[in-house]
């Protein structure tokens, strides 16, 4: 990974009145043809100002349905608006990473395949990058409209929500003090001039789940001193599928999110005591969540505990997995 530079020189100064950046939506799909239809139709009624010149990157990921032919339909019918990009490495970040590299605009913004956007969400989304001031920006991401939350779903907890993968901060725009989420969020082209791509061992691939490429590369922002934007004005809705709101799916995506957690910050400085490349520190924490799902009587609280230790255990999981791979390779006589 690359590494984050200690002095950041200031981003390119303000555009003159009247002038705007281009820009360019970069889309990530895999074998979601009927979805992206959907998405794809609501990008395409974007009311833009007139002045912005905008594309829209569609990077299929090597997908086995008709894919292709949703996307060449929307190039027919929008010429000069949408472009069709093919990766065949498995992988969303090398979807992304491809994307990055053929993306025509000076200011980036991401959507996903199953996500329906405002007709004012890219104009929102990315006015405020057209100065100096914001590296990037993140909107809401909120749920269809016909969604009600399952009864299991605790709703105390934002936490809880997370494999929803919706962000919402309240009504008031804002400095970011977290990364944004990756199906509505933009940066400055720029911004991964200095610090690179996509993380390609973060990021769902078709044999997993895991993710946190995005949030990850917010954080290196972050980290760096740069100033992420809050827009609630810039609002896109997410499709829930029937196996997003099933505990299983909720306890599969936690245990890759404790495996994505522990592979993108490593173990904290000054891990001593480990038992079969697990530290310690682990098994406690595993310990007091067995004994807070034990307690709990509050049917949702109760399955809120059973995620975390889920999540725990996919950072043990994670933990074997890279202590396997230190190990020195042997050769037999």
């Amino acid at each position: 990974m690359q590494e984050i530079q200690s002095e950041i020189p200031e981003l390119t100064p303000k555009l003159p009145a009247g002038q705007h950046s281009t820009i360019t939506v970069i889309l990530c799909t895999y074998n979601r043809a009927v979805a992206l239809r959907k998405a794809l139709a609501s990008v395409a009624a974007q009311n833009a100002p007139s002045s912005a010149t905008w594309e829209v990157l569609v990077v299929d990921n090597n997908s086995k349905d008709q894919t292709r032919a949703v996307v060449e339909d929307f190039c027919r019918r929008y010429p000069g608006r949408f472009r069709y990009l093919f990766e065949p490495r498995a992988g969303k970040s090398n979807a992304l990473n491809a994307g990055l590299r053929e993306a025509r605009g000076g200011i980036l913004a991401f959507i996903d395949d199953d996500v329906t956007a405002e007709p004012d969400w890219l104009e929102n989304l990315t006015a405020p990058l057209h100065s100096g001031e914001w590296a990037g920006a993140g909107g809401r991401i909120l749920p269809e409209k016909s969604f009600s939350p399952p009864r299991w779903l605790s709703a105390h907890d934002r936490r809880a929500f997370a494999p929803l993968a919706l962000f919402d901060l309240g009504p008031q725009p804002g400095p970011l003090a977290e990364s944004p989420f990756g199906t509505n969020m933009a940066f400055r082209k720029e911004v991964f001039e200095r610090f690179g791509g996509f993380r390609t061992d973060l990021g769902p691939r078709p044999d997993s789940i895991i993710r946190g490429e995005d949030t990850e590369l917010g954080k290196r922002i972050l980290a760096a001193g740069l100033r992420l934007r809050y827009e609630p004005s810039a609002v896109v809705y997410h499709v829930m599928g029937e196996n997003r709101t099933r505990k299983e799916y909720f306890l599969a995506w936690w245990f890759d999110k404790g495996r994505s957690d522990l592979r993108e910050s490593g173990q904290p400085a000054g891990t001593r005591w480990v038992v079969a490349g697990v530290p310690f520190y682990l098994f406690r924490r595993f310990a007091i969540w067995t004994l807070r799902w034990m307690a709990a009587v509050e049917p949702a609280h109760r399955f809120y505990c059973k995620t975390q230790l889920r999540w725990l255990a996919g950072q043990i999981a994670e933990s074997r997995q890279q202590a396997r791979c230190a190990q020195p390779a042997t050769t037999g006589s």
